[in-house]
């Protein structure tokens, strides 16, 4: 049982970490354990004490920050469908031997259950392998489908914030990355792993990169000096048209077929209008072993101030590219299905939006309601009932006050915190002429509507805003 001093000099040994800026992971844990030293501390002998905590790695979303998180799926969804996308849905967890060896070094952030009923199963780790199953085993050989549902990583994730001015996409090739290992003189039994450590030169410089290779893989200095030249290279056609007459790339057969479709890639993008946007980057790998082809990364820019001319990347925002194999590995004939797919980085994306919304104090609505029914007099409950769900049948978003005998100023005010564009008002002398009093709460003007025209009026001004 936790004392008073012992919680005291926890709560000092938490101030210490955070004034000398410690790990973030070390903080929480730390933090953990003192709102559990104070939960011993504060109760009743024997009565269990609960910390009041999402898990690391997690949170809750707001009324507020779920409209925003709507805002960004809605956009998202809709230009899905614009391309013709269909929607399916997976099990949150798949068998453990479906996940197991998709991943490369990434598969040690996998969620393992324990075992349920004689199934090993694991929590899933992205949305491509299910997927891969699931083509695999319905036989689906042709679908463009959107799928978007929460994954689980043991990670530790960090957001970087700032100030968030434009996004650009990254682009390179499988192909390209593994004739360049050959060529640099990477072993074959080394090119998945170094194809890992070279994804990481967005988080980190090449030195240290350079230092992972050598020292903790086991790569020859002169091979790592080798990629290092190739790795710092980006452009557009015209690094394409060069390394293709590359002494060394261009007599790699991978290299050189990968070099072919990235230049037939950026004549398509050419006829798109956006060659602007991309960039062939030849640092960027994606650790996942199960990419065959082309890569992406869409990477979202940041400038410190107003008066820099460059940006600075502060990380990707969505992600993807081609997996000819994945489903062949669950296809009992191993028969190959070509497939190219993008992530989008949900939590990244509303983080930013988040941040914008904040800046601006732009004030956001929660819900759709487009009027509240209300009465200006009392024993009117029924009335406000009845019209309600008149408006209810005919498909307008109303709402009414769970109160008896509301007062109208109340009424008035709850639509003004909440967004409610209209009130639609009703009272002895608007049920005896058979109208309701419609009122705009943004100009407080107020007009008599024939009851039966109600609904036609509300659907024309909420429509115009």
């Amino acid at each position: 049982m936790a004392d008073e001093a012992a919680v005291r000099a926890q709560a000092e040994a938490v101030r210490r970490l955070k004034q000398d800026k410690a790990d973030p992971d070390e903080i929480a844990k730390e933090v953990a354990k003192l709102l559990e030293m104070k939960a011993q501390l504060g109760g009743d002998e024997g009565k269990h004490k609960f910390v009041l905590k999402t898990p690391k790695g997690t949170r809750d979303y707001s009324p507020k920050q779920m409209a925003i998180r709507e805002r960004v799926f809605n956009a998202i969804i809709t230009c899905f469908k614009r391309h013709g996308a269909e929607v399916i849905d997976t099990p949150v967890f798949e068998l453990k031997e479906t996940l197991t060896g998709k991943y490369g070094e990434d598969s040690k952030l996998i969620y393992d259950l324990k075992d349920q009923g004689g199934e090993l199963l694991s929590l899933r780790y992205d949305l491509t392998v299910p997927f891969a199953r699931y083509l695999a085993m319905n036989k689906i050989t042709n679908i463009k489908r959107y799928h978007i549902a929460k994954v689980y990583r043991r990670d530790n994730p960090a957001m970087t914030r700032g100030r968030y001015r434009e996004f650009y996409q990254c682009v390179n090739d499988r192909r390209i990355l593994d004739g360049m290992f050959a060529v640099c003189g990477v072993p074959d039994s080394k090119f998945r792993t170094i194809c890992s450590s070279v994804d990481k030169l967005d988080k980190m410089p090449w030195e240290e990169v350079r230092s992972e290779m050598v020292g903790e893989k086991g790569l020859s200095p002169e091979a790592a000096d080798r990629i290092g030249e190739y790795v710092q290279l980006h452009g557009g056609l015209d690094l394409i048209e060069r390394l293709l007459q590359d002494p060394k790339l261009s007599q790699n057969k991978l290299a050189k077929e990968g070099l072919g479709d990235m230049k037939l890639l950026f004549e398509y993008l050419t006829l798109f209008g956006i060659t602007g946007k991309i960039s062939f980057d030849l640092s960027l790998a994606r650790g996942l072993d199960y990419y065959t082809g082309v890569i992406f990364e869409a990477v979202l820019l940041q400038q410190e101030n107003d008066h820099m001319e460059e940006s600075v990347s502060v990380g990707s925002v969505a992600g993807g590219g081609r997996y000819d194999g994945l489903v062949g590995m669950f296809d009992p004939k191993g028969r190959k299905v070509p497939c190219v797919g993008v992530s989008i980085g949900i939590e990244r994306i509303f983080s930013i939006l988040e941040q914008r919304v904040e800046a601006s104090e732009e004030k956001i609505r929660t819900t759709e309601t487009q009027v509240l029914v209300a009465s200006a007099q009392k024993k009117l409950l029924e009335e406000r009932l009845k019209l309600i769900a008149e408006l209810w049948d005919a498909g307008i978003k109303a709402e009414v006050l769970y109160k008896k005998n509301p007062k109208l100023l109340n009424q008035l005010q709850y639509c003004e915190e909440t967004g409610i564009p209209l009130v639609a008002i009703v009272g002895e002398q608007e049920l005896k002429d058979g109208v309701v009093k419609l009122r705009d709460v943004a100009t407080r003007e107020e007009v008599n509507v024939r009851r039966e025209s109600l609904v036609e009026e509300i659907r024309m001004r909420t429509s115009r805003s």
